[in-house]
């Protein structure tokens, strides 16, 4: 590591609204005798040529001094020197003092701070290509841990020790994961050495924190890229161990000749676009029940429930990592219908309106998709839905009911749970096509008394 910082003289792109009020911020603290500079993920995005909305400010100035300077602030950290800056057009911008790091007790947070200068500062961050300040004025990049060569590398390392900073705080290993796979960078060799070493500590991490690490990796660039290296550093078997249990489950070859349940999972989530959180996780659940379920059976391997097991599965898995209710439904039910498609072109007409009119099928029939081109690639289905879609599309809306409680009363019948099947009945054949008139419906009822 430098001891001494190497200063090169950049220019960068045009300014985003949040980087045009972080340095209208610097140059108030400049004005008033403070050190300051754009740093962290702001900086190394900019370097690799991409827009940030998210610009913190480092300073020496004291927390009481920035407050002074802008009354629009508040703290979120004063004791750690994090003042947020309320700036123009609704952008907030967090200006942190420079400090070095107590002990970290917690795993998470130091027990205490004390304000330092740049270069101390820079060697309490987690990865080098984090390190890096940018002095807006001089256009000019400080850098004190190598993080340019690093960012120029394409390599993922930790400040100082990885296992000092891994140590302080357990998340930073599923941060290096991230930025490995959002950035499509290495993982440094010593990096990825300390996070297999101390893997088994992620778990002193709060769930809500795993959480929200795994949804930035599954709705990111590269999905499959970052859960083979959560398994390969050995975080994987601690925070879902019901998706490393997919591995080396096999699967009858005529329909899955990819291989086991890991490597179709794993061409699905190569196969998505940024995808949304629920596809996302449905994609990654939507099989966790076949190792629990699998049997040999007449010469193949059989699965035999494995969607309602996946589902409660999905459950369990995600009130774990404390989601929202709303999430657990929606990829709960997802997952719970996958297998559904395999029998669309023998469904009843009416039972296929029901299907198709479900408050997730979008959502079901992007899964169906990514499922067959992760396996067979067979799209018959598929395609049979899609046209079922045109054609709904050109019917009218679904229709009144031919009958009401009313008629069935005034017809004789009395109320009770009876009358409502009867009129359930009377409207699946109503949109089966079989009943077409309010007559042949009284018709069909009076045959029913």
């Amino acid at each position: 590591m430098s001891t001494s910082p190497v200063i090169q003289s950049i220019s960068l792109p045009p300014r985003v609204p949040a980087e045009a009020e972080a340095d209208r911020i610097i140059g108030a603290l400049r004005a008033n005798g403070f050190a300051g500079y754009r740093v962290g993920g702001a900086v190394r995005d900019r370097l690799l040529g991409r827009a940030s909305d998210d610009v913190d400010v480092a300073t020496d100035a004291v927390p009481a001094a920035v407050k002074s300077l802008f009354p629009h602030s508040f703290a979120v950290g004063e004791n750690f020197g994090v003042i947020i800056v309320h700036a123009r057009d609704g952008v907030d911008i967090e200006v942190a003092t420079f400090r070095a790091d107590g002990e970290y007790a917690d795993g998470r947070r130091p027990a205490n701070v004390r304000f330092s200068d740049m270069a101390t500062d820079a060697r309490r961050r987690d990865f080098t290509v984090n390190a890096l300040y940018y002095d807006p004025v001089a256009e000019e990049i400080h850098d004190h841990t190598d993080g340019l060569a690093d960012l120029r590398r394409g390599v993922i390392r930790a400040v100082g020790t990885p296992a000092r900073r891994f140590e302080e705080d357990r998340l930073r290993m599923l941060r290096a994961i991230r930025f490995a796979t959002s950035l499509r960078f290495e993982l440094d060799k010593e990096t990825r050495t300390g996070i297999q070493t101390h893997a088994d500590t992620i778990c002193d991490v709060s769930p809500e924190r795993i959480f929200a690490e795994l949804n930035k990796m599954l709705t990111g660039p590269a999905p499959a890229v970052a859960i083979n290296l959560l398994s390969d550093c050995g975080l994987l078997r601690h925070i879902l161990p019901e998706v490393e249990a997919m591995k080396g489950v096999e699967q009858p070859p005529e329909f899955h000749p990819e291989g086991d349940v890991w490597t179709h999972t794993m061409l699905m989530l190569e196969n998505l676009r940024w995808p949304s959180l629920a596809l996302a996780w449905s994609v990654l659940l939507h099989d966790v029940g076949k190792p629990p379920t699998q049997t040999h059976d007449g010469g193949r391997f059989r699965f035999n429930g494995h969607a309602r097991v996946s589902a409660d599965m999905t459950q369990d898995i995600l009130r774990r990592l404390r989601s929202s209710k709303k999430l657990r439904r929606t990829v709960s039910q997802c997952v719970n219908s996958h297998m559904k498609f395999m029998s669309v072109q023998e469904m009843r007409r009416s039972t296929l309106r029901q299907f198709i009119n479900g408050e997730t099928f979008p959502l079901e029939l992007e899964l169906h998709r990514l499922d067959c081109l992760g396996s067979h690639a067979d799209m018959t289905h598929y395609h049979f839905i899609l046209d079922t879609l045109i054609e709904l599309a050109a019917e009218p809306a679904v229709p009144q009911p031919l009958l009401t409680g009313h008629d069935l009363i005034r017809a004789g019948m009395r109320p009770g749970k009876q009358m409502g099947k009867i009129l359930a009945d009377i409207q699946e054949k109503q949109l089966d096509g079989r009943l077409k008139t309010r007559e042949e419906a009284l018709q069909y009822v009076s045959g029913k008394r």
